[in-house]
């Protein structure tokens, strides 16, 4: 479906931050000490920047995904992943740590808990920012993963004021709750509050960890009150979505009926969705439409950033979006953006 009031692509997006390899598992029985059980088990490239950059690929957005792997085998098969989806690879190839790797262990409902391994995404550094690709990018995208600790948080920082230089847009997802209580909350506001970001992704954990609040609806209030020149679009799982902006009265969008299969990226897929309608046409509204549809799509399939397929298409199109497929002979070609090496 093609929207005539669309411009033919939004600007273009530049997410920063973790790719990783993902190993999720769902047990079929409790984990017991010293005991066995079967489950299912999925291998794949994630972390949160680079779903978000694949999702939002998927719906059209020219993409590019900045941030740095290991030499090692888990971080080309992440890149290759990657560029078959589309996005193009700004990434750094480090020899002196390896390509992160996260656990997320998947209960028998459907939620997850993460296991995340320090790898080389946590160790950008300021002089290793592709400059040119920042400072000509339309929308730049931080998660709070590139802010808990520094490195490689002065790069975030430095990315963020290389893009708003060169006019950008800015959005910011908070990342972890328990990763915001861990820094401590006052903390992690200092550091927030230096990002001059234009939409915040918080999930109602995360929102209720930065506001200190109790519901969501306070949460919001609280937020816009801390950030009046920016978006907020409070993700609220089975709620669907909360959205309030200097030029977005507040609305709910509600969520889909979906099963909950893996949380696992359900949130980085709605950021992805999200950012390639509102680039095109600043309705929040209808951009967080097409979010909560692709977001409760993912919720009932297992892993981050599974096949996309017939229901998808026509999820999409029942709200006025069209699903990207890439073609193959038209993936980036690896010697243009192949990892360097970083001693």
């Amino acid at each position: 479906m093609t929207d005539a009031s669309f411009p033919a692509l939004p600007p273009p997006l530049v997410s920063l931050g973790d790719l990783a390899w993902d190993v999720l598992a769902k047990p079929d029985t409790l984990l017991l000490p010293g005991g066995d059980t079967t489950g299912r088990l999925e291998l794949s490239g994630g972390g949160s920047a680079a779903n978000l950059a694949v999702w939002a690929a998927r719906l059209g957005a020219p993409t590019t995904f900045v941030g740095k792997i290991g030499q090692d085998r888990f971080g080309e098969l992440a890149t290759a992943e990657l560029r078959a989806e589309g996005v193009r690879a700004e990434v750094l190839a480090s020899a002196a740590h390896p390509t992160g790797v996260i656990l997320a262990l998947i209960d028998r409902r459907g939620q997850r808990a993460m296991l995340t391994g320090q790898g080389a995404d946590w160790e950008l550094l300021p002089e290793e920012l592709p400059r040119d690709v920042l400072s000509s990018a339309g929308h730049l995208h931080l998660t709070a993963w590139s802010l808990f600790r520094d490195p490689p948080r002065a790069a975030a920082l430095e990315a963020a004021r290389i893009a708003k230089a060169g006019g950008a847009t800015l959005s910011l997802d908070p990342g972890s709750f328990q990763m915001i209580q861990q820094l401590g909350r006052e903390a992690f506001l200092n550091i927030v509050d230096a990002l001059p970001f234009d939409v915040l992704f918080p999930n109602d954990d995360e929102a209720r960890a930065m506001s200190g609040e109790r519901d969501n609806e306070a949460a919001l209030t609280w937020l816009r009150a801390r950030y009046p020149r920016a978006l907020i679009a409070l993700k609220m799982d089975e709620e669907g979505a909360l959205i309030e902006g200097p030029q977005t009265a507040r609305v709910q969008v509600p969520a889909t009926r979906d099963p909950l299969v893996d949380a696992t990226g359900a949130g980085d897929a709605f950021g992805g969705a999200f950012l390639s309608q509102w680039l095109r046409h600043h309705d929040a509204e209808r951009a967080a439409r097409v979010a909560v549809q692709v977001g409760g799509w993912v919720v009932s399939r297992f892993g981050a950033r599974p096949p996309a397929d017939p229901d998808l298409t026509r999820r999409l199109a029942s709200v006025g979006a069209d699903l990207l497929t890439p073609d193959p002979a038209a993936a980036p070609d690896p010697s243009q953006d192949s990892p360097e090496v970083n001693a």
